[in-house]
């Protein structure tokens, strides 16, 4: 059931819209008994919810064209970050969930996703590919912490020699540091690090859960002084909230050590749309409508256009001079001098326990 916007203190859905698979939906009205006020007085944050995914594979495949990787790994499902933009929030719908709390509050973990991944690995058929950790949602989102799913993922690369890009916002992705800086030493990792805004005030609005901006950053140091090869990914950048910080951003992350970096234009498929307005209206009711239009400028009129190719972009006159501060950011900083290019050719499945070890005897 839809309810009215309102603000939860460590969470950045204002509502739990119906999914747009539900045969029915509903929504508050004022019955006259007062009891929409009272509802709203009575209500306390949603607590996270955790939920065993019954998964038979982890490696998830795509044919994108605007993405640099084909193959990865989302240890989890929904994210606990909160992060109000998030582009994976529509996929929870498919779920039999909303995309709004629910997305941020019902968790699904794959306890079996390091076995499932080395039973992959193991197939005949398999042939190495750069896998990436994070495609989807934060493989270093907060019940990683006590879950730890993403290291055994990591663990299983390691003994194989799989090559992994991970893509973060989660601080203790430091905690694998042992894991990912040996494989770094043999080209087989990376990592980029996600940075939205160095305001801590629009983060906690905009990301409730996710790492501060101080401590990105202090992550991204920490991995480049472990000779990982570490980027930056400002993302999403958003018109009129978080874009003029692009060259700020970029000149922190290369201070800290990143060597390469990204961005992603804000997208708002299908339910997004409706939460980011939400959004809007409660934190920059002064400047909603101009943020909007500027979007919508960038979309082709729409609030959200999904063309391959310019779907991470935009188009128009605003999106070319996103660009071109992009582009003039990464020449002031020297970003973008090399690409990361991953080993795939060291990949070696070793043996698994119980199997008989030959010998020559002569």
């Amino acid at each position: 059931m839809a309810h009215r916007a309102t603000h939860h203190k460590g969470r950045g859905a204002l509502t739990n819209p119906a999914s747009r698979f539900a045969a029915t939906a509903g929504e508050d009205f004022d019955d006259g008994w007062d009891t929409i006020d009272q509802a709203d007085e009575d209500d306390t944050a949603p607590a996270t919810q955790l939920h065993r995914d019954p998964t038979r594979r982890v490696i998830s495949r795509n044919e994108s064209p605007d993405v640099p990787f084909s193959a990865s790994i989302n240890p989890y499902k929904g994210c606990a970050h909160g992060c109000i933009y998030c582009f994976a929030r529509p996929t929870h719908e498919y779920l039999d969930h909303s995309a709004g709390l629910d997305f941020e509050t019902e968790i699904y973990y794959k306890p079996e996703a390091a076995a499932l991944f080395e039973a992959e690995l193991r197939h005949p058929r398999y042939r190495c590919e750069a896998i990436t950790l994070g495609a989807n949602t934060d493989p270093y989102q907060p019940d990683d912490r006590h879950l730890g799913i993403t290291r055994a993922i990591l663990e299983v690369a390691h003994r194989f020699n799989q090559p992994i890009s991970i893509v973060t916002k989660g601080a203790h992705v430091t905690r694998d540091l042992d894991l990912i800086g040996d494989m770094a030493a043999r080209n087989l990792a990376s990592v980029f690090v996600s940075l939205t805004s160095l305001d801590n005030e629009l983060k906690r609005h905009l990301e409730p859960r996710a790492a501060a901006p101080a401590q990105r950053l202090r992550t991204i140091a920490a991995l480049a002084e472990a000779d990982v090869p570490t980027g930056a990914l400002i993302a999403p950048v958003i018109p009129m909230i978080t874009d003029a910080e692009m060259e700020s951003l970029m000149t922190a992350a290369a201070e800290a050590g990143a060597t390469r970096a990204g961005y992603v234009l804000l997208r708002l498929p299908h339910a997004i749309k409706h939460l980011f307005r939400e959004w809007l209206d409660q934190h920059y009711p002064d400047r909603a409508q101009h943020v909007m239009s500027l979007i919508q400028q960038m979309r082709g009129g729409a609030d959200y256009d999904a063309t391959w190719g310019t779907r991470m972009t935009g188009t128009g006159t605003y999106a070319d001079l996103i660009a071109r501060r992009f582009a003039l950011a990464c020449k002031r900083t020297g970003i973008n001098g090399k690409r990361f290019t991953l080993d795939t050719g060291a990949f070696r499945v070793p043996p698994a326990a119980g199997d008989q070890i030959g010998f020559d005897f002569g």
